[in-house]
């Protein structure tokens, strides 16, 4: 009872149930003319926040799960290369992220898995802490997503 609690926990943490605003409610009625926009020096658009996250997410998850996995170069492989994304780029990473979302949430379900038991070439690191990271990495991001919203007039989201 107490495991499947917190897996559900953990699935409301991941898809912005509570504490902090979701995905789809992040980028909701966002004009795709804003998606590349930077709205000041040292700020990244929106579109290089999101294909951040997705980078990130993608690395957590695909060490978690395969030990011949490849990060990318730190920091130059977790960001685009560009601040503004084609339509084409735009759609492959909402695709993307949502998609090893899911796998994520897939993983904290697992009853056949033990959280906080170790991956076994995870150098010490449990699941728990791989789908935290995932967490708080995204809401982070998240954050900054809302904030570059607000410094762009395009928030509250509609």
């Amino acid at each position: 009872m107490h495991d499947q609690v917190l897996r559900q926990q953990l699935i409301e943490l991941l898809t912005g149930a509570h504490a902090h605003v979701g995905l789809n409610q992040g980028l909701k009625g966002l004009a795709p003319s804003l998606r590349g926009k930077r709205p000041a020096a040292g700020v990244h658009s929106i579109y290089e926040e999101l294909e951040h996250m997705r980078l990130t997410q993608e690395d957590i998850l695909r060490y978690t799960l395969d030990p011949r996995w490849k990060s990318p170069a730190w920091p130059e492989g977790y960001w685009p290369k560009r601040p503004a994304p084609t339509e084409a780029q735009w759609k492959a990473c909402r695709t993307a992220i949502e998609a090893d979302l899911a796998q994520v949430c897939a993983l904290a379900r697992r009853a056949d898995l033990e959280l906080t038991s170790r991956i076994p070439h995870g150098e010490g690191r449990t699941y728990l802490r791989q789908i935290l990271l995932v967490a708080d990495h995204s809401a982070y991001h998240l954050g900054q997503i809302v904030q570059t919203r607000k410094l762009l007039g395009a928030w509250p989201a509609h």
